[in-house]
Formats: C-alpha cells, structure tokens, sequence
C-alpha cells in the first residue's frame, strides 16, 4: 500500500507562471533563449556521429545509442505519478487499448499494467534497444499474464506513420465520420484503434517540421471518443535555463552532446499542433511542466487538465 509520503512525491506543485516569465525574460544571461535562432548547417554536435550505414534517421539512433548506454534500466524510474494525473487509465473499462508512444525502457506502461488487469498496451519505440529494456522490466516485474497485456513493436511513427494494423485505411476513415464507437471491437483487417494514446516526454523528441505529422498519426489511430493523454516540457523549464547557447538547434529546441533533442512548448505552440492536427479545442491553463488532457469526439466532456512539476 501506497504511503501518503510516497503518494505526495508524485502530486505536482503549484507556482505562478507570470511571476516565473518575467524572472526568466528580465535575466540577461538569459536572454540568448530568447532570441531568434540562426540555424547551421548541421544540428547534430560535433561529437554525434550518426552511423552512415543505418537506415533509421538520426535522431532514432541517438535514442538507441542513449538506451544502449543506459542499459542497466536503472535511468528512470516508474512514472506512477501519471495515474493519479490520469487516473482514466486505472478507471477505464476492461479490454481496453492503449498506445504507449515512446515507451522507452517501460516508465510508463509498467505502472499502468501493475494496476489495471484486462488492458492491453502497445507499446512503440524508434528504439529497438529500447524496447528490449522494456521488456525485461516488465518481465523482472512478474506481472501475471505480462504476454497478453504488452505488444511492443519499434516504429519511428513521425517519420514512417503508424502500422496499419493498428488502424487500417478504412477503419481510419470510419473514424473520421465517427462510425466507430468508442471501445469497438477487433476489425477483420486491424486490431480496431486505440482507445487511449499517451504521449508522455515523446513529442519534445521530435524535430518540430514533423510535429505535425507526429500528432496527426496519433490522431488517425485513436477511435472517436477516445483520449490522448500528454506530458512534456514547458516553456521556461528548469531544463531549458540550463542549457548552454551552443546547444540550440532552433527557437525553443536544444540539442545534447549525444544528439538527443528536447523541445520546450508554450501553451500557444501546444494549441496550435493539436488543433491542427484535429483534436477538439479544450480549455488552457498557465502551466511549467505541461499536463494535459485532450477530448476527441463525441461522447466526451470537453476538458483538460494542467499541473506544474517543480
């Protein structure tokens, strides 16, 4: 049983953003973050050598090379703050899908698998590293029935889209003229959509030109009704500040020396990449660390949610 010591390190704190902004953009040493972005003629830093003779892209195999030198699985922790912010995966109906995108070595789908029986995850990663670091926590973890409740596969879904057996064309146009109830069963061509998608520290990842598709793939695969569940970096992030000048790759986007790439979003940046993407408008709030809770479709209370992680 969960201690309320145990349960209070994964609740978020609250601050107040406009006090925070105008800290940040008042500072001078601050200000390079600041400033338009004049970009090289390559992003990646000089010590990043990407292999030539890999057909992944070069970020996908930055990732590979992290979760290769991170391989013990010791790096994260379990996210089960999620499930208090997001307490839909626990609540939700059994045989329920799930999309975990960018799982990495489990952080995310281990906690959910821990409380939720009879859900199903399908987790995906550029990383194939990744997903072997995932599948032996999970398995060190003795979770009953892990093989019928985890179906990894490797996707680099921003670049090549998801597998259409997830959702083939035509349950994918279904989707847009809401054909498709929520939680529908098995299709004769595809597994039938997801019924939830967490997108948790993953979309920073990616280079922001394919953002858009990113989001619109998740989009394509998640029934009418479901839900997309989002975390990642903020604007003005503890993580941003601490950067150097020589790691920007473009405004608002950084580069580390492994050539890893984190991107820090504003609450416009936010709107603008699920609105187009076609996800419902739902209310906004100031925020640091971004939560949020996007509604898709009919059926659905429109509503969000955002907290801060100090």
């Amino acid at each position: 049983m969960e201690t309320e010591a145990e349960a209070a390190e994964y609740h978020s704190k609250d601050f107040e953003w406009e006090e925070l902004r105008k800290e940040v953009e008042s500072d001078p040493s601050l200000a390079y973050h600041l400033s338009p972005f004049e970009p090289s003629s390559s992003p990646f830093p000089p010590s990043f050598s990407p292999s030539s003779s890999s057909s992944s892209s070069p970020d996908s195999r930055a990732w590979s090379n992290f979760h290769t030198r991170h391989s013990t699985g010791k790096f994260f922790k379990e996210r089960r703050y999620l499930l208090k912010e997001f307490p839909e995966l626990v609540s939700c109906p059994d045989y329920s899908k799930v999309l975990e995108v960018g799982c990495g070595n489990g952080s995310t789908v281990l906690p959910i698998l821990r409380r939720k029986e009879n859900i199903t995850v399908y987790a995906c990663d550029c990383s194939s590293e990744a997903l072997e670091r995932a599948e032996e926590n999970l398995e060190d973890a003795s979770i009953v029935g892990i093989s019928d409740c985890f179906r990894p596969f490797c996707c680099d879904f921003a670049i090549t889209g998801f597998p259409k057996w997830l959702a083939c064309d035509s349950c994918q146009e279904k989707f847009s003229k809401m054909l498709l109830p929520y939680h529908s069963g098995l299709s004769n061509c595809c597994i039938g959509g997801m019924d939830f998608i967490t997108l948790i520290f993953t979309l920073s990842a990616v280079p922001l030109q394919r953002m858009p598709r990113a989001l619109s793939e998740c989009f394509s695969v998640l029934k009418r009704g479901g839900l997309l569940f989002f975390r990642d970096y903020g604007l003005y992030d503890m993580t941003m500040l601490r950067y150097e000048q020589e790691k920007r790759v473009g405004f608002r986007e950084y580069m580390r020396s492994d050539g890893t790439r984190s991107y820090f979003f504003s609450l416009d940046s936010v709107k603008d990449l699920f609105l187009s993407a076609g996800f419902i408008k739902v209310p906004i709030y100031h925020f640091w660390n971004l939560w949020i809770w996007i509604v898709l479709g009919p059926g659905r209370k429109e509503g969000t949610t955002f907290t801060v992680n100090s």
